[in-house]
């Protein structure tokens, strides 16, 4: 009896033990977010309007901390686990508060021109890197990176290449760190512009890097701006696929022994074959399908507004989170080539995003 009674309990203990790891982690970021929200509450009482949402006060916050303070291993857990899975449980409970007649307005042209400006960013972005000096496969995985979707596309981009780990390291160090300054600074260039919430969220999910991301950027630009934000991010995820397959046909040339095309002869692992399965995240097929059951009206109407509280506060979390992970002194060790290539990358994508605004008419 006894050693049946242990034998039932062992997974309630492992459990125990695993959510006893995660717990500090998720309070610090839990509490990151309340200040965050205690600050903009603060904003629209004293200045009579808010400026920054919670979103992108959370990162900043969580940033700030970790500039002066990084949290001991106690605290890893927890912080990864909502910098990651609260994050993708948030993008996909948003799904619901996508409208469906943004998705139909938004027509094959705008889908043709995200296509055309991916393919055109990672083409100049990997001839800015190369002519800065960076090696083939880092300048691959920074185009990549850039004109996809961050992180997500340098790990599946990575293996297909053969990309030294180094050089994935120092790329997705500095794309968390670039991708909060893009976060605070877009919505400023959108207000400059003028830009209505349907044209910001255009620029907003061709330019930044993750979803989450594309989202806290678009929020101060109200919901149209936010959906709109989505859909292009979602494409733009999707081309993930098609970009990694044509990088494995020309892999071969970087293959072992191969001599690159900066002259050194590549010692990479042998080319390996691609996970369809990591290049489409779970969480935006689970997106996708809340849009669609909205759509059909499978959503109940007075379950939209609780749903889209709860993923807004799950994704202040999660900014909170990605903030403590960001160590803005990285920049500083990421050497001037590599700095200027992602920099200048960046405008570049910017300029050609708002190129594709003006020939679509999208103010």
């Amino acid at each position: 009896m006894a050693n049946c009674a242990r034998h039932h309990l062992a997974p309630l203990i492992v459990q125990s033990g695993f959510l006893s790891r995660l717990l500090p982690g998720i309070g610090l970021c839990f509490a990151v977010a309340g200040v965050s929200y205690a600050l903009e509450a603060a904003e629209g009482v004293l200045l009579g309007r808010v400026w920054l949402e919670a979103l992108v006060i959370a990162i900043v916050i969580g940033a700030a901390l970790r500039s002066v303070w990084a949290p001991g291993t106690r605290w890893h857990a927890g912080i990864a686990f909502s910098a990651k899975y609260l994050l993708e449980v948030s993008v996909v409970l948003l799904g619901v508060s996508v409208s469906t007649g943004i998705i139909l307005a938004a027509g094959a042209p705008l889908l043709i021109g995200i296509a055309g400006v991916v393919a055109t960013s990672i083409l100049v972005s990997f001839g800015i890197g190369r002519l800065l000096g960076l090696p083939v496969r880092m300048a691959l995985l920074i185009a990549c990176g850039n004109s996809i979707c961050g992180n997500s596309a340098i790990a599946a981009v990575a293996p297909v290449i053969n990309a030294d780990s180094d050089d994935v390291a120092a790329s997705i160090a500095f794309t968390a760190v670039l991708g909060v300054v893009i976060v605070l600074v877009l919505p400023l260039v959108g207000v400059a512009l003028g830009l209505s919430g349907v044209a910001f969220g255009t620029l907003a999910g061709l330019t930044v890097y993750a979803v989450p991301q594309v989202i806290a950027a678009a929020s101060p630009l109200g919901p149209p701006a936010v959906q709109m934000g989505m859909l292009v991010k979602l494409v733009r995820v999707l081309l993930l696929g098609p970009v990694c397959f044509f990088l494995s046909l020309a892999a071969p040339r970087l293959a072992p022994g191969a001599p690159s095309t900066d002259g050194f002869v590549a010692d990479a692992p042998p080319t390996r074959r691609i996970n369809i399965t990591h290049l489409i995240p779970w969480f935006i097929v689970g997106f996708v399908a809340l849009v669609v059951c909205r759509g059909l009206g499978l959503v109940p109407t007075l379950a939209i507004a609780p749903l889209g509280r709860v993923a807004t506060l799950l994704t202040v979390v999660s900014m909170a989170a990605l903030g403590l992970g960001v160590d803005i002194r990285t920049v500083a060790r990421a050497g001037g080539r590599v700095t200027a290539t992602v920099v200048l990358s960046l405008l570049t994508l910017t300029a050609i995003s708002l190129t594709l605004l003006a020939a679509l008419h999208i103010a």
